[in-house]
């Protein structure tokens, strides 16, 4: 593999014939975590991997993508991908031996997006959508419903292409928030946030109850109507993660066996790289099955208890990469869905799009809004909490209404 200019680092290929796959190339030198960090970007993208190849030698590394696009999506700007793809990479023309963590890229600055209008069934999901499509990442919402109908939306969120800085960017996503929802829209303000506005990204804390209901491994008795986590045994059976140390004399074989779903390889990558685990050779998918060649810092992993203890965790991560449940906050009714937050603090892509998407689906209006972050003693969750609204064809208070809300969250996140 040798050194690529610049504009080689990341090469896309689009499909010859429609339905094919368009194909992602990435080469350039390897650092821990690349992997997990170019799924994300991916996946924040609204694509799908199909397939991956990785190879790498410790210092240089070659990665393949084969993608397509999640049909909700109406344009995708796939020079955007190329740069977002780019950017991520380490650069090439630097000694092997340069220091990861000193290149490490900054934390992106956070801007407060200030959203007022006329109150309409399905308009979050929609003022997430054209957000996602600018390439914003929302990192805290508050959605507040007024007396009188009309809607504050506080969006606290991140710009991909790194550009809010500049008052163009600003004054365009203004103009273009206000042209696509005038017959509504009241007014939109967008500005940094300052620590003026720490106190709107409050979030408020979970109840004990609801926290152990949300984050168990199991369903508590008596609610499985309303926790979508796996049980259905079909799904448990095709969901197996083994290891084998006999056929590398170096390395330890993991494979993974489970079935498909939206972010597979962001959650497996995701979970190796939390776990320390450096991807060597190769990952390739067909419909139910994932393939990992993989080593622990260049040994083997032998430890049985270390065996024991990344198996369980990957399986977990296939079975139930979501918790979503519905529980009672005073006289209304709350979802609320959680997911596993990255060490390095980054939480996972396009949630808010897909649970929004899911309610305006199912015809239900979202009084309020947020997002915020639960510590658990061993992971840390990032959580959305939806106070629905009563006027709504599916009926909040029975436990079959709870369970179609609670199934079509859960699907639309898993893809299926």
């Amino acid at each position: 593999m040798g050194i690529p200019s610049g504009d080689d680092v990341v090469l896309i290929q689009q499909p010859k014939s429609p339905g094919d796959s368009t194909v992602v190339t990435v080469n350039c030198p390897d650092k821990a975590g690349l992997g997990c960090d170019l799924c994300r970007i991916i996946l924040e993208f609204g694509l799908c991997i199909t397939r991956a190849d990785f190879s790498t030698d410790g210092r240089w590394c070659y990665i393949v993508f084969w993608v397509v696009p999640d049909s909700t999506l109406h344009r995708l700007n796939w020079d955007s991908l190329k740069n977002r793809l780019s950017y991520a990479s380490p650069p090439c023309l630097i000694p092997f031996y340069f220091d990861q963590k000193s290149n490490g890229p900054s934390l992106p600055s956070l801007y407060l997006l200030k959203f007022c209008f006329l109150d309409q069934k399905g308009l979050l999901h929609d003022v997430t959508k054209v957000l996602t499509e600018l390439e914003f990442t929302i990192q805290r919402v508050k959605v507040m419903t007024t007396p009188d109908g009309k809607v504050i939306d506080l969006f606290f969120i991140t710009d991909g292409m790194e550009l809010l800085h500049t008052e163009k960017r600003r004054g365009d996503t203004c103009r273009h928030l206000v042209s696509v929802f005038k017959e509504c829209c009241i007014s939109c303000e967008l500005q940094l946030a300052g620590p003026e506005y720490e106190s709107l990204q409050a979030f408020s804390s979970l109840p004990l109850a609801i926290a152990e209901e949300l984050f168990s491994y199991e369903p508590s008795e008596g609610k499985s109507g309303t926790q979508a986590i796996c049980t259905d045994t079909a799904m448990a059976n095709k969901t197996s993660v083994t290891m084998d140390n006999h056929l590398s004399p170096a390395h330890t074989l993991l494979q993974i066996q489970c079935i498909d779903q939206k972010g597979l390889f962001y959650d497996i990558l995701r979970t190796s790289k939390d776990c320390n685990i450096q991807i060597l050779f190769e990952c390739k998918r067909v419909p139910e099955c994932g393939l990992i060649h993989s080593a622990n810092q260049w040994r083997k992993i032998i430890d049985p208890k270390l065996q024991l203890t990344l198996c369980s965790r990957l399986k977990a991560e296939m079975l139930h990469p979501f918790r979503v449940i519905i529980a009672n906050r005073g006289p209304d009714t709350e979802l609320l869905v959680a997911n596993p937050v990255e060490l390095c603090g980054k939480g996972r892509p396009r949630v808010f799009y897909d649970v929004t998407l899911a309610l305006k689906t199912l015809g239900i209006c979202i009084f309020s809004a947020e997002i915020g972050r639960h510590s658990t003693k061993d992971q840390q969750w990032e959580v959305y909490r939806f106070l629905l609204d009563e006027n709504c064809r599916v009926p909040l208070a029975s436990a079959r209404g709870r369970k179609e809300i609670v199934d079509r969250v859960r699907r639309t996140l898993m893809g299926w």
